[in-house]
């Protein structure tokens, strides 16, 4: 993954299948009885092999992700509740061209729906813009890379903007859209300034609101 983001694969006894763009509770209780409770996106593709994917960026002052990144061993059981979520979800049925916008960890739902697209509907126009500070924190970049080189109908532009010096502007988003085309649904994911200036951007670039899909985190 990612210096920071470690990927995890659990074994799961949903009652359905989780769709592309949902998430879990995580919850974890100490000995004593405290609990700590934390929502990750799902990464993988809907599918019934009984497994899901998270992707999980380590932090220090995060109890449950401190606990993936230095406690968690194979054969670990963890209390989850899901999936959750209907709001910011994609389906194949749903079709293109599909338009996603990432920023950091806001990617994670984005490339469950990719995984999906490339496995249900590969003839879906989709493109995905992502924004990271530095190439390296890029989640799941060689991957990305791969699917826009082998994949017909699949876009990447990748912003970097400590490296490059350039955030989602007017001007990107407009590349973006001249590179897809009209989307017939937007995703939206990241932390919260992120997701509300590139939902603005793409309202003013002529997208109906009632196309764009946010979900965000943080403050």
């Amino acid at each position: 993954m990612t210096a920071r983001v470690k990927s995890f694969r659990l074994a799961v006894a949903f009652d359905r299948i989780a769709l592309a763009g949902q998430h879990v509770d995580v919850r974890l209780t100490a000995p004593d009885g405290y609990q700590a409770q934390r929502s990750y996106s799902i990464a993988s593709a809907p599918g019934n092999d009984g497994t899901i994917e998270l992707m999980v960026e380590g932090t220090a002052q995060g109890e449950v992700s401190s606990f993936f990144d230095g406690v968690a061993e194979v054969g670990d059981t963890i209390e989850l509740r899901g999936p959750i979520g209907g709001g910011f979800v994609w389906r194949a049925q749903d079709g293109g061209p599909l338009l996603l916008v990432g920023g950091g960890s806001g990617v994670v739902p984005l490339l469950a729906m990719l995984r999906h697209r490339a496995e249900a509907a590969p003839t879906v126009p989709a493109l995905l813009l992502y924004s990271v500070r530095h190439g390296a924190e890029a989640i799941a970049r060689d991957e990305l890379s791969r699917r826009a080189h082998d994949e017909p109908g699949f876009d990447l532009m990748l912003s970097l903007t400590r490296e490059g010096g350039r955030r989602i502007d007017a001007t990107l988003v407009g590349e973006a859209l001249t590179r897809l085309g009209r989307p017939r649904h937007a995703y939206l994911c990241g932390a919260n300034p992120f997701v509300s200036a590139a939902a603005d951007l793409l309202v003013e670039a002529g997208l109906p609101p009632g196309t764009i899909r946010t979900e965000r985190f943080g403050g």
